[in-house]
């Protein structure tokens, strides 16, 4: 009961982390909205099994690169209050990581629905 308790309370952690990134972070939320689009696209569109999978997986990558930048953003604002250049490095090496995901997104998005885009539009 114990072990239960202490994976519930962790639990509860990384939901109020991602709830913060959520509430401080406009990028975030823009990959929300972006990510309920592509779920009702993929519905819309009839997206196969395995396609709605790639999309699963593009949300998550991107989310997880998020809250990994928000982060490391938070750590060293707080290790460094003043303008470092390390600082700025160790923050733009994040920011990138998270645009990586975001252009590896747009592409799975591309393959995945335009096709079935073009062909709903022929029609």
């Amino acid at each position: 009961m114990k072990e239960w308790r202490r994976f519930a309370r962790s639990f509860s952690f990384a939901v109020a982390g991602i709830a913060h990134t959520v509430k401080t972070e406009r990028n975030m939320r823009i990959h929300l909205v972006a990510a309920v689009l592509a779920l009702l696209a993929a519905w819309w569109l009839e997206i196969s099994r395995e396609d709605v999978l790639l999309v699963f997986f593009s949300i998550a990558f991107v989310f997880s690169l998020e809250l990994v930048n928000t982060a490391i953003e938070e750590a060293v604002d707080l290790a460094s209050p003043e303008k470092h250049a390390k600082a700025k490095a160790a923050k733009d090496a994040a920011a990138g990581a998270v645009l990586v995901a975001a252009v590896l997104s747009v592409i799975v998005g591309v393959v995945v629905f335009g096709p079935p885009l073009m062909q709903k539009l022929s029609l």
